[in-house]
């Protein structure tokens, strides 16, 4: 199955100050989550940003909410969004869910299986997820595969939400965010 730009929404989970140095590649996961939320926003995609305990690992890094201002940003102290009932009525309302965030293991991982349960078409975002370790990302990644959600590069994501070089903004998403080196 293909994105479907009029019926998908961009969860970016967790991407806090105190939380990413911990991370394997805390430079690069930024880079690549606000190139993914740049895009997205000025192919009007809806967004939504979560917080897991905002009092204690911080909030969403500056440059990502400066690269989707207009970003819903909800807090939660359970790890999964959907077992902390913090999903806005207009994420739920769309059949698809591109998922972003940190850590892969556990927050992704587990708000992507409540996703699933709850009949989403999950799309799992891999270049633009982190955790501690490479490998608990990769196994990560392979639980959520195996158990139905698609796993999609940020590339993927921006083409799929584009549809064909038609799309009025076509030129201008490939010279800002394709060509040259990319993070």
């Amino acid at each position: 199955m293909l994105i479907d730009p009029s019926n998908a929404t961009l969860l970016v989970v967790d991407i806090q100050d105190k939380l990413i140095g911990a991370m394997s590649d805390p430079a690069g996961t930024a880079a690549r989550a606000r190139w993914l939320l740049a895009a997205s926003a000025e192919l009007q995609l809806p967004i939504v940003i979560s917080e897991q305990y905002p009092k204690g690992l911080g909030h969403t890094l500056d440059a990502l909410k400066a690269a989707a201002p207009a970003a819903q940003i909800v807090e939660k102290v359970h790890f999964s969004c959907v077992a902390g009932d913090c999903l806005p009525d207009s994420l739920l309302a769309r059949d698809q869910v591109i998922v972003c965030g940190m850590e892969t293991h556990v927050c992704v991982l587990q708000t992507v299986f409540g996703l699933l349960a709850q009949g989403k078409q999950v799309f799992v975002v891999e270049d633009a997820c982190d955790s501690r370790t490479p490998a608990s990302k990769s196994a990560a990644l392979a639980r959520m595969g195996a158990a139905g959600a698609q796993i999609v590069t940020r590339e993927m994501v921006v083409f799929e939400l584009m549809g064909s070089a038609s799309h009025p903004l076509f030129r201008h998403i490939s010279k800002t965010y394709l060509v040259g080196e990319q993070p």
